[in-house]
C-alpha cells in the first residue's frame, strides 16, 4: 500500500481552551444506532465535528456512511443515541423503530444551519441557477430578495459559474451542477456543510472542479463533514478521519495517521484495494 500524505500540513486549527472549559462541537453524536427493519446500519456510532474543522468518513460502500450523515440532518430518524447541534441535544418521542424527533419546530430550525450537498445535486430544474441559489433563503428563512440575490451571485462567482446564473440546470455539466448545489448550500449561511459524495457522480476532469472548491471551502476553516470515496480529498482537506466498518468506527484520527500509519488491519485492506483503483 502506498502511503498518501496529505497535502495541507497547516489546515489544523489549534483551539485556546481554559481549564474548566472546552468549545462546544457545532455537531456531536453519541451512540447513535440505526435499523431499516432487522437491518442494522449504525451500531453505536459517536462523531465530533468541532467548529471550523473537516472530518471526513470514509469506507466500503454499505458501512453506513451516508445513513449517518443523513441522521446528522435529521434526514433519517435514529433508534438510540444522543445528537447535539451547538450543544442543544435533540428531542425525542418513543422507543426503537417508533422513535421520531419530539419538537417539528427544532428540526426545522436545525436543518436551516446544517446545508447538505447530494450526490446527484437535486437542483430544481424548473428554476434558473440564480433561482435555485436563492429560493431557500427566501421561501424557508423569509430573507430580502434583493439582499439574498446580492449574496447569491457573489457565492456563483466564488464557485466560478457567475456566468451561469441565468441558465437551467440542464444547460450545465455535472461539475458545474455540483458547484451550484454548493452555492445553494452556502447561500443559506449554514454553521456547518455536509457532503454526501459529492464527486462521485462526475467524470474525473470534471470531479477537480468540484474538489477544488470543496479545498477553497476547508482553507476557510468552514465546519464540514464530507462522505468520500476519493482518498486524496479526504487526506488533503480533514482535520480528522473515520473510518467506518459494518456500522462501527473501526479507526479514527488525523489523516496523516489513518492514511500513513493505520493501524487496524481493515483498514490497511481498505486502503491497498482504494489506492489500487
Amino acid at each position: 500500500m502506498k502511503a498518501l500524505q496529505s497535502g495541507t500540513k497547516s489546515r489544523h486549527i489549534p483551539v485556546t481552551m481554559s481549564d474548566t472549559s472546552t468549545p462546544t462541537p457545532v455537531i456531536e453524536i453519541r451512540d447513535l444506532h440505526k435499523s431499516y427493519g432487522p437491518l442494522e446500519v449504525l451500531k453505536g456510532v459517536s462523531l465530533t465535528a468541532p467548529r471550523g474543522h473537516v472530518v471526513s468518513l470514509i469506507g466500503s460502500s454499505g458501512s453506513g456512511k451516508s445513513t449517518l450523515l443523513r441522521c446528522c440532518n435529521l434526514l433519517e430518524n435514529s433508534q438510540q443515541g444522543e445528537i447535539m447541534f451547538m450543544g442543544e441535544p435533540v428531542r425525542w418521542k418513543g422507543q426503537g423503530l417508533a422513535r421520531m424527533p419530539a419538537d417539528r419546530a427544532q428540526v426545522t430550525r436545525i436543518r436551516t444551519q446544517l446545508s447538505m450537498v447530494f450526490q446527484q445535486f437535486n437542483l430544481w430544474a424548473h428554476m434558473t441557477i440564480l433561482q435555485n441559489v436563492m429560493e431557500s433563503p427566501i421561501t424557508v428563512l423569509g430573507q430580502n430578495p434583493a439582499e439574498v440575490e446580492a449574496r447569491a451571485r457573489k457565492l456563483l462567482a466564488k464557485v466560478g459559474i457567475a456566468d451561469k446564473a441565468d441558465a437551467w440546470p440542464a444547460q450545465l455539466s455535472g461539475g458545474q451542477q455540483q458547484r451550484a448545489a454548493i452555492a445553494r448550500a452556502l447561500c443559506m449561511e449554514p454553521k456547518a456543510l455536509l457532503f454526501d459524495e459529492p464527486t462521485s457522480a462526475l467524470d474525473p476532469e470534471l470531479q477537480q472542479e468540484v474538489v477544488k472548491v470543496i479545498k477553497d471551502l476547508a482553507a476557510e476553516h468552514r465546519t464540514m463533514i464530507l462522505v468520500t470515496h476519493d482518498m486524496r480529498l479526504a487526506a488533503d482537506v480533514s482535520d480528522h478521519v473515520v473510518f467506518l466498518h459494518q456500522g462501527r468506527v473501526e479507526e479514527e484520527g488525523p489523516p496523516d495517521q489513518v492514511f500513513g500509519a493505520p493501524r487496524t488491519e481493515r483498514l490497511r485492506q481498505f486502503l491497498s484495494a482504494t489506492m489500487a483503483v
